[in-house]
C-alpha cells in the first residue's frame, strides 16, 4: 500500500468517526424512547354548557341632522348628545356614554358638496331594564332608538362557568374511570388536563329608524324590554394514564 493511499484512508477515517459518533446517541435515544413509550394511555374530552338568562340591556340612541357646513352640524350634534347625557345622569342604575359620531358631505350631480350629514349617539346601559326602558322613552322626544342588545354581565358569566367546571370535569372523570374499568385497569391517573370557555355573543334586536318612525311613535313610551339567553359552554380535554 502507498503512501498515498495510507493517507487518504486515514482522511477518510477521520470525517467518518465523528459522524457515527454523533448519529450514534440518536440512535440509541430514539430506539430508548420507542422502548419506553408508555402504554394505556386514554385521551378524553367532556363538555358542560348552560342558557344563561341575559342580565344586561344596551341601548343606542341616535340623533341625525343634515346642515350647510359642518361646523354648524357639529355644534348641534354635540348640543342633542350632551342634553341626553345630562338627562341620564340623573337615573339610578343607567349608565350613560357618548357612542359613534360621524358627519359626511352630501354632493349634487356634478360632484359638488351640497350639504353636511352628521349622525351621533348616546349608549345606555343597565341590569334594570324597567329603567332603561323609561329613560329610552323620555329621550325619545330628542333622540330615537337604534337598536337593543341583551348580554351577560360578567359576575353572571363567572358565575355559569365556575359551576359548569365542576360539571364538566366530574364527567371527564367519570369517563376516565369508565375506560380504565373498561380496557380492564383498576384505576387512572391524570396526565394532562385543559379547561376552556366558551360563550354565544349577544344578539341586537333592531329598531326602526327616525325616518320610518310615525308622529305617534315618537311619543315618550317605554320600550317593551325582554332579554333572551346566551350559552355558556366549559370544555375539559386532556389524557389519563390508566394503571
Amino acid at each position: 500500500m502507498t503512501r498515498k493511499t495510507v493517507m487518504t484512508l486515514a482522511a477518510a477515517f477521520a470525517v467518518a468517526a465523528p459522524l457515527a459518533l454523533s448519529l450514534a446517541p440518536r440512535v440509541a435515544f430514539a430506539q430508548s424512547d420507542a422502548r419506553y413509550q408508555p402504554s394505556g394511555v386514554l385521551s378524553l374530552a367532556a363538555q358542560a354548557s348552560a342558557e344563561i338568562p341575559q342580565d344586561v340591556v344596551t341601548i343606542t340612541l341616535f340623533y341625525e341632522q343634515e346642515a350647510s357646513d359642518p361646523s354648524s352640524l357639529t355644534s348641534t350634534l354635540n348640543q342633542r348628545a350632551d342634553a341626553a347625557l345630562q338627562r341620564a345622569k340623573g337615573v339610578s342604575g343607567v349608565t350613560a356614554r357618548s357612542g359613534q359620531f360621524s358627519i359626511f358631505p352630501s354632493t349634487d350631480r356634478d360632484g359638488r358638496i351640497s350639504a353636511w350629514r352628521g349622525r351621533t349617539e348616546v349608549v345606555l346601559e343597565s341590569r334594570d331594564f324597567a329603567a332603561a326602558s323609561k329613560l329610552a322613552g323620555d329621550l325619545s322626544s330628542a333622540m330615537q332608538v337604534g337598536n337593543v342588545q341583551f348580554s351577560l354581565s360578567p359576575e353572571a358569566q363567572r358565575a355559569a362557568e365556575q359551576k359548569l367546571t365542576g360539571e364538566a370535569i366530574a364527567s371527564f372523570r367519570d369517563q376516565a374511570a369508565a375506560g380504565a374499568r373498561a380496557f380492564g385497569y383498576s384505576g387512572y391517573s391524570i396526565r394532562e388536563v385543559n379547561i376552556g370557555h366558551s360563550g354565544a355573543a349577544p344578539r341586537p334586536m333592531m329598531m326602526m329608524s327616525a325616518r320610518a318612525m310615525s308622529a305617534d311613535a315618537k311619543m315618550a313610551q317605554p320600550l317593551s324590554l325582554e332579554g333572551g339567553t346566551s350559552t355558556v359552554m366549559v370544555n375539559v380535554s386532556g389524557s389519563v394514564q390508566m394503571k
